[in-house]
């Protein structure tokens, strides 16, 4: 997510002859009418003092000054300015006062760091004057003139990546799975995400871009993460069931405290799956602070850091519905099981996205052993059980939650855990190698999409990574194809600043695998 900003303190106004100049704070003042195409070269400047002269227009190419905080071009004699002021994203204040504008280009709404826009004494329209005189005015014109500002052309659709150009064979069992975070409505807001249209931000705008794009991919399995527990029971289960699918969700533990008014805004996982494709068995539920709970062994840190997050996984069990199901293994009903899951944010607390990610394994090593015990589901001469592991695990592909997923063990002494003591959870709860010294899980998975396929899932203004998953079992699972990454060059030719915007409706990005069961032998 992007950082919220911090109170903005102007600089010091300074001559560039005086003894106190700052070389990174410019002053040209006296009857200036040009300025010297060379200032642009000063990229370092993070102020800029204008006012006072004679300017009658400014070049497009102040916006090379990238890294202004401060630039104030009052008292001077503008009668336009140049959209490409709104590529300065840096600015905090822009003084525009005692010019001769008569209009604003709307591209100065892609300031979103703006927190003092001067405007007084123009030629303005009395609205816009209001505005500024207003508490918080300066936001409340700069969203409006983003909120005015021409929609950019469509992006170009993303490509599909087929792994294996083969003649279709129907007699093999394939399907497809999204992953995909879709950003609660509680967490878009104007503070966090101020570079987004509010009318492109709000719910009833984004609902229908994110149903677009579930339903335009028709994925056999769709995993949701940051679905609101009001949005899964009113408009998608009721809107996906209209097109085969059947899903279940479970919010995030702090739901179990709150009251129903507040219970309906509290968000969780969901997982879709179609009728056609799927057939339900079972579901289970790792809610990641009580286990923290429950097995704490007298950690601190286990308790206060672990058990203080309450993000959940969310599994279910699924018997896969195809005539060739018979033919591939001897009659026997093939499952699989599916887990999603979100992992804790906060890039501070790599322990405890490490833990929580060895507490899912450990669940769904204990979930598959109950399964096999009480089902009598892959064991013995039954088909096996692929396990779809998916969800937004907030960690980078050189973290040591992908390292752990990856290699199935990491080092006890990792330095993510160095700091901290969870001897008695690693010694009694999770699977360790017989030295004790990695913590392993039992799966032989891999990820579908690899950091050479797609350089970022999510894509905000401060931060754009890969931090969402698809793994699979690869001893009973193919990856066929994928859904390619979205188009550099529409992004930098739009100078897009972040998701969401009007044509991508989360801070996300969906990633899209198709899979195939391996026939028995």
């Amino acid at each position: 997510m992007p950082k919220l900003d911090k109170t903005y303190e102007p600089p010091k106004r300074t001559q560039v002859w005086g003894k106190e100049n700052k070389w990174e704070e410019l002053e040209i003042s006296g009857p200036v009418r040009n300025i010297s195409p060379k200032l642009w070269q000063f990229t370092h400047l993070t102020a800029l003092f204008l006012s006072g002269n004679h300017l009658s227009r400014l070049p497009p190419d102040i916006s090379r000054l990238h890294n202004l905080v401060h630039l104030d071009i009052s008292s001077n004699k503008l009668r336009s300015l140049p959209v490409e002021l709104g590529d300065m994203v840096q600015l905090r204040e822009l003084l525009l006062n005692d010019n001769m504008l008569r209009a604003l280009p709307y591209e100065l709404g892609r300031l979103f760091h703006l927190q003092v826009l001067g405007i007084s004494g123009n030629p303005l329209s009395p609205d816009l004057l209001s505005m500024t005189s207003e508490h918080s005015g300066t936001t409340r014109l700069v969203s409006w003139l983003l909120d005015n500002l021409q929609m950019d052309p469509r992006p170009p659709d993303r490509e599909w990546i087929d792994l294996n150009p083969q003649t279709m064979d129907h007699h093999r069992v394939r399907f497809t799975i999204m992953c995909y975070n879709i950003l609660s409505d509680r967490y878009a807001t104007r503070q966090v995400y101020g570079y987004c249209p509010s009318w492109a931000l709000g719910w009833e705008y984004r609902k229908g871009q994110l149903l677009k794009e579930i339903v335009e991919n028709m994925a056999d399995l769709v995993a949701l993460q940051e679905v609101e527990t009001e949005q899964f029971y009113n408009f998608f289960h009721p809107e996906l069931s209209q097109h085969g699918y059947d899903g279940i969700f479970q919010p995030k533990s702090r739901a179990r405290t709150m009251d129903e008014h507040e219970r309906k805004y509290v968000d969780g996982c969901a997982i879709f799956y179609h009728k056609s494709k799927f057939q339900f068995v079972d579901q289970y539920l790792v809610e990641f602070n009580q286990l923290a709970m429950a097995n704490a062994h007298g950690s601190s840190d286990m308790l206060n850091r672990v058990m203080l997050r309450d993000n959940i996984g969310l599994s279910t069990l699924l018997q896969i519905k195809d005539p060739s199901i018979s033919e591939n293994s001897d009659g026997q009903p093939q499952h699989i099981l599916v887990s999603n899951a979100h992992i804790h944010w906060d890039p501070e607390y790599r322990d405890v996205k490490l833990i929580q990610m060895v507490m899912l394994m450990s669940e769904l090593d204990r979930i598959v052993s109950t399964i096999q015990q009480d089902r009598g589901i892959g064991k013995g001469s039954k088909p096996g059980i692929p396990l779809i592991l998916c969800g937004d695990f907030n960690s980078l592909p050189d973290s040591s939650v992908v390292e752990y997923l990856t290699n199935a063990q990491i080092p006890v002494s990792h330095p993510d855990l160095q700091e901290f003591s969870y001897d008695g959870f690693i010694s009694q709860i999770a699977a360790t190698s017989p030295d004790k010294k990695e913590l392993v899980h039992h799966f032989s998975i891999k990820s579908a999409y690899m950091p050479d396929q797609i350089s970022y899932s999510n894509y905000t203004y401060d931060f754009k990574g890969i931090i969402d998953y698809i793994f699979y079992s690869s001893e009973f699972l193919h990856l066929q194809g994928l859904l390619g990454p979205v188009n550099k060059e529409w992004f930098q030719q739009w100078r897009v600043l972040g998701c969401p915007n009007p044509h991508y409706p989360s801070d996300h990005f969906p990633l899209l695998s198709q899979l195939e069961l391996m026939t028995s032998t």
